[in-house]
């Protein structure tokens, strides 16, 4: 009926064209079916997060400054080294925590406390899976300070965290361990974000919770300082990370989110452009051809 109403090269030429634009949509919704899903976590869903294994560290630290034998009469002093890159490293006095930095382009500069007497200081790097590797060599120096014999037990900070971490966004807590000295006890928490110092006073020593709200992303500083009634003074520096959620184009991601992606396909179109262009040259041919048969038909009943 349909060859009879638009003649067979027309139909034809309408079948192809309907066979690519049915092409076209089920390209589109293959597009579809290939974006990936939303980001987990989503709601109503379980999420299995696992951690794979790997060797905890072989390169040691080394400690450049202050050098054997040194000897001090005043705290902090500044430890610098050599590390391997973006791990840990843990400064630890007569087997006791007493600061960590993290490892910026091979090496690392922090301040501590020295206890007073006999100082025992090594580093050791830790990855991120806070495995351990090996202790770097012990360097001896003593800290003659006449201030703790005035007063008694030496002022300290400490603390069991020697990283600690939390989103943007999100409160970081904190214990710090004072012990020693007399109160009440003033103390300053600079988180290295740029952010005013904290300034926080406290009645008794013992285990303090400090806590701050980072806005971006990072790795920073975190310096404690303590001051008694009688002046002295305590000293503690640990590494606080901002990690947060992924951020794309400036804009954070917000869980449970679902991003839908409209992507058009152009490769069906470029394919079948050339059979399109074959499908109306052979109907134009047949259309020739049927008109010369017309014609020859024509002069057959005049002779």
């Amino acid at each position: 009926m349909l060859t009879h109403i638009f003649g067979r090269q027309k139909f034809w030429q309408m079948v192809l064209i309907l066979c690519c634009a049915l092409l076209l949509l089920s390209s589109g919704h293959l597009a579809s079916a290939l974006q990936p899903p939303p980001p987990d976590p989503q709601s109503s869903s379980v999420g299995v997060e696992g951690t794979l294994g790997t060797k905890p560290p072989t390169q040691p630290a080394s400690i450049s400054t202050p050098t054997n034998g040194q000897v001090f009469t005043s705290n902090p002093i500044t430890i610098n080294g050599i590390c391997p890159k973006s791990l840990l490293v843990k400064i630890f006095s007569n087997n006791v925590f007493v600061g960590s930095v993290q490892c910026i382009n091979g090496s690392f500069s922090i301040q501590i406390d020295l206890f007073n007497g006999r100082n025992d200081l090594i580093a050791r790097v830790y990855d991120s899976l806070d495995q351990a590797g090996p202790d770097s060599a012990t360097i001896t120096v003593t800290l003659n300070n006449a201030q703790f014999a005035q007063f008694g037990a030496q002022m300290s900070l400490t603390s069991s965290y020697a990283k600690r971490g939390a989103n943007p966004g999100q409160v970081l807590e904190w214990p710090i361990v004072l012990s020693g000295g007399t109160g009440p006890y003033a103390l300053s928490v600079d988180w290295g974000d740029g952010q005013a110092p904290e300034l926080i006073s406290e009645a008794f020593n013992g285990t303090i919770t400090i806590n701050h709200t980072y806005n971006n992303s990072g790795i920073f500083n975190v310096v404690v300082r303590a001051t008694d009634k009688n002046g002295q003074a305590a000293f503690l520096q640990v590494v606080g990370v901002a990690n947060g959620p992924i951020t794309q184009s400036g804009t954070t991601a917000q869980a449970g989110t679902t991003v839908t992606k409209t992507v058009v396909l152009w490769w069906p179109a470029v394919a079948f452009l050339p059979l399109i262009l074959v499908a109306f040259w052979l109907g134009r041919r047949h259309e020739l051809f049927s008109l010369r048969r017309q014609l020859e038909r024509s002069a057959e009943r005049q002779a």
